[in-house]
């Protein structure tokens, strides 16, 4: 199959585009390169050292034997998004090109700005291009849990059931986003949704919960395809934020009390979800919903996991909490389904021990790239 990894040099982007060509499919990556540029702006970088976008390439090719196009431009640019799609005429698209941090979205209005025209723009783009070149395109959208919120009913997978007033229908799950950034990722599944209905194109949009680890069976191969980890206050996300954290002596921050409920799963899930998708595509005009995830935690209840696994290394890990910067439930109910990726064949990684104590080794290994002062939170949603 001929896929296309929009975003392919970022977090999931990078280990997806190996993932696929080390199975054989022609893979290309169309990436702006943007993630770079905000460790820039923030100040801060990877854990893991990673090298250029042009080297990591070559590594691929020299340590598999394989190739993978590249296009290095903008998805909110029309002309750079037709050229790729008439160049390298994808059979299905993994769109994760878009600012994915909630944080970064509520900096400020430029940023919050800036993440809605970016990352909806970027995804009216590609749907036109397939509508005008690619029809037959399967579009994979990574989504995110974030779009339901908290509700006090458990969360189905992209639609309900609704009985009102004598009448029934099933219908678009109510939508409770958390932030600027979970709101674009709202409007995108509305415009997706939309133009499978209006103009028969055929979409999954997986909504992901929060994703943990760094390995995969290819990043593992040679220090030049090691995948980013980010452990700052905007773009590291629970677990992997605590996991760095223990390793270096930092106190956990875990936001308020720590009850907040979330989704979780392990990188090499992500991988495993998108390639069922891709290999079991959706039907013309159909927009289908799997939410993409393998276990709930609390934040809390991670932050104590680290601390025991630490304790077993002879690490003393302690638990801080700090004022949440954010405007959400502390304490509710989340129980979400999750049984079509089950069914498609996923074969879940659990968390482990095992996964925790490998994340806090690497960290030490890199413990001198790690920058205090970008640790705890900068951006309030108040």
């Amino acid at each position: 199959m001929k896929i296309l990894i929009a975003g392919g040099d970022g977090f999931c982007g990078w280990p997806t585009a190996l993932h696929f060509s080390a199975r054989g499919h022609e893979v290309a990556i169309a990436d702006s390169m943007i993630r770079r540029k905000w460790d820039e702006e923030l100040g801060t970088q990877s854990l893991t050292p990673i090298v250029s976008f042009e080297e990591r390439i070559a590594a691929w090719k020299e340590v598999s034997g394989l190739d993978i196009r590249t296009y290095v431009g903008d998805l909110t640019d029309y002309e750079f998004v037709e050229h790729v799609f008439r160049d390298f005429e994808p059979e299905a698209i993994v769109h994760y090109a878009e600012q994915r941090s909630a944080p970064y979205s509520m900096i400020d209005r430029e940023h919050a700005v800036f993440t809605q025209v970016n990352n909806v723009v970027g995804t009216l783009n590609v749907l036109y291009a397939i509508k005008e070149i690619t029809p037959e395109c399967h579009l994979i959208k990574l989504g995110t849990m974030g779009e339901y919120g908290t509700p006090n009913i458990d969360i189905e997978e992209g639609y309900i059931r609704i009985q009102h007033k004598g009448r029934e229908d099933v219908l678009p799950y109510p939508k409770q986003p958390f932030s600027f950034y979970h709101l674009s990722k709202v409007h995108d599944s509305h415009n997706i949704m939309f133009t499978c209905k209006s103009w028969g194109i055929r979409a999954t949009d997986l909504n992901q919960g929060v994703v943990y680890g760094l390995w995969t069976d290819e990043t593992r191969k040679d220090p030049r395809l090691y995948n980013r980890i980010d452990y700052d206050g905007v773009f590291g996300t629970a677990l992997n934020r605590f996991c760095i954290q223990a390793a270096v002596g930092h106190d956990l921050t875990v936001y308020g009390k720590g009850g907040q409920t979330r989704a979780f799963l392990d990188i090499r899930d992500t991988l495993q979800c998108v390639e069922l998708a891709a290999l079991h595509p959706a039907d013309f005009g159909e927009f289908r919903v799997f939410n993409q995830f393998t276990e709930q935690f609390s934040v809390l209840d991670l932050a104590k996991r680290v601390v025991k696994v630490a304790a077993d290394m002879g690490m003393t890990a302690n638990i801080a909490h700090l004022e949440n910067p954010r405007v959400e439930k502390e304490e509710h109910y989340y129980h979400a389904v999750h049984t079509k990726l089950l069914d498609l064949g996923l074969q879940p990684h659990l968390l482990s021990d095992e996964l925790i104590r490998d994340l806090i080794e690497t960290a030490a290994k890199y413990k001198d790239r790690v920058d205090f002062g970008v640790i705890a939170p900068n951006a309030t949603w108040r």
